[in-house]
C-alpha cells in the first residue's frame, strides 16, 4: 500500500497556524500597564481579572514582572542621574564660596603679593591664595 505523502497536510497546517497568528489579540504598552495596575489594587483577584481581559494568567504575571523591572529600572537610573547633579551642585558652590571668601579676604586683610599668589599671617594659620577673583573662578567653574 502506497502511503500518501504529508505535503497536503503541510500547507493546511500553516494556514491554521497563520489564521491563529493574525487572530491573536495584540495589547499596547498602555492596555498592558492598566491591566497589571488593576491587578495590584487587589480589587479583584488575579484569576478574575485575567478571565475578564480574556488573558492567561501567566501573561499576566510576565506583564507585572516586566512592569515592575522597568520602574525598578528607571529609579536607578534617575537615582544616579540625581545622585550625579548633586555632586556637581557640591563642587560648584564650594568653588563658589571659596572664590567670595578669597575675595572678602584680599579687601579685608593685608596681604603680602608674592610670584603670583597672596600670602597672610591671620592668628596661627597662614592662608595662600591666588591672585583670581571670584569672578574670574565663577567663568571657569
Amino acid at each position: 500500500m502506497k502511503s500518501k505523502p504529508m505535503t497536503t497536510k503541510a500547507p493546511a497546517e500553516r494556514v491554521l497556524k497563520d489564521i491563529r497568528r493574525a487572530t491573536r489579540r495584540h495589547f499596547s504598552a498602555e492596555g498592558k500597564i492598566r491591566i497589571v495596575l488593576d491587578g495590584l489594587r487587589g480589587e479583584d483577584s488575579i484569576a478574575e481579572l485575567c478571565r475578564r481581559q480574556g488573558i492567561a494568567q501567566s501573561l499576566y504575571y510576565v506583564w507585572s514582572k516586566e512592569f515592575l523591572e522597568a520602574g525598578k529600572r528607571r529609579l536607578v537610573h534617575h537615582a544616579a542621574i540625581l545622585e550625579m547633579n548633586v555632586e556637581s551642585y557640591r563642587r560648584k558652590s564650594a568653588t563658589v564660596f571659596a572664590a567670595l571668601f578669597r575675595d572678602a579676604l584680599v579687601k579685608h586683610v593685608p596681604w603680602h603679593r608674592d610670584l603670583g599668589h597672596l600670602e597672610c599671617d591671620v592668628g596661627a594659620a597662614h592662608i595662600a591664595l591666588s591672585t583670581l577673583s571670584a569672578t574670574d573662578n565663577l567663568a571657569r567653574a
